[in-house]
């Protein structure tokens, strides 16, 4: 079943407005979820509004909410998000980095008690279209394993890095700490399919690629074993650090919902030191080096952060975002 952009932007909008966020607000929001949903990123777009429009009905998220600037110095500021919703309070943050970029050549937003962002790479996806370098992280409520250990002591942290085109094919790496963030078990769950290669552990302690046996152990496997789990660490540590909110830790301790997030927005402007000519070809030359490798036929191509992005959302827009008939009802009868 395929649902058209337009379709599912104003479904959403809908439902937004009716929580008692104003039209612009609203629109904005769901214009994320849809893009999200139209890039392939299902697992933080269609996937994920029924349980946000859960958290905003539990007043976990405060719909009418706004960000604001609590401290700053030069090119570096701390802001509180209110719990309002996340990718609304990302964007802004996002946005004023690239505002202070622009006036300083780096911009730096760190922002406290914020709710999930959904997909990370949304604000990577918008730097580079105004034509900075993202570098954007977040930390999450406690849900991998440290290596070596069995319980959740750490978060699959999510960490985006952009870079401007000139043709708009930005490179855009949206990564989580996990090899598979829960998001995407979910989707390889409701399809029904094993995952690609093991993602995390059964319950005997064996690797697995099974998504629905992972999601009951809760066991996912970090990037890279000990550097995916001394990366997510370290994200934490400068999350809290620089935003002054809270740690993994603190995250869910009182009640089982993911808010009170901790997040840093980086924008970096390229022009400083080159036109956008010169970048444009410094980034070209490299992408047209990797694209020349010989392919491994069982993988079938070798793609550049962001590049199948880019072709699932001219697929989507031509034919219809794919959708899960039983999840697509769900959110009609919001």
């Amino acid at each position: 079943m395929r649902v058209s952009y337009e379709e599912m932007l104003n479904e959403f909008k809908r439902i937004l407005l009716k929580r008692g966020l104003d039209e612009a607000t609203a629109h904005e929001a769901a214009e994320n979820f849809a893009q999200t949903s139209l890039d392939g990123v299902y697992s933080h777009g269609i996937n994920r509004f029924p349980r946000i429009i859960d958290y905003i009905d539990r007043g976990v998220i405060k719909p009418d909410a706004k960000p604001e600037c609590e401290m700053k110095f030069g090119s570096m500021e701390r802001w509180n998000g209110n719990l309002g919703l996340g990718n609304i309070n990302a964007k802004r943050a996002m946005e004023r980095a690239c505002t202070l970029a622009e006036e300083n050549g780096m911009g730096i937003v760190a922002i406290r008690n914020t709710n999930h962002w959904l997909r990370g790479g949304a604000f990577g996806w918008q730097a580079a279209e105004a034509g900075f370098i993202g570098i954007c992280f977040t930390n999450t409520m406690p849900n991998m394993p440290a290596y070596g250990g069995k319980d959740s002591k750490i978060g699959n942290n999510p960490f985006i890095i952009s870079l401007p085109r000139i043709n708009g094919e930005h490179v855009v790496l949206d990564m989580a700490m996990s090899q598979f963030s829960y998001g995407k078990l979910e989707e390889y769950r409701l399809k029904e399919k094993e995952l690609p290669i093991p993602g995390g552990y059964d319950h005997e302690g064996n690797l697995s690629s099974d998504p629905k046996v992972i999601e009951e152990t809760k066991r996912v496997l970090p990037i890279g074993f000990w550097k995916g789990s001394g990366l997510s660490i370290v994200l934490d540590m400068l999350a809290v650090v620089l935003s002054g909110g809270n740690a993994v830790q603190d995250i869910a301790k009182e009640v089982q919902d993911e808010a009170g997030l901790s997040q840093v927005m980086i924008a970096i402007d390229p022009k400083k030191f080159n036109t956008a000519d010169q970048i444009d070809e410094m980034v070209s030359r490299i992408v047209d080096d990797i694209k020349s490798s010989d392919v491994d036929e069982k993988i079938g191509r070798v793609s550049y952060p962001g590049e199948s992005t880019i072709r699932r959302r001219k697929d989507n827009l031509e034919n219809g975002i794919p959708v899960v008939p039983e999840i697509w009802n769900k959110i009609k009868a919001l």
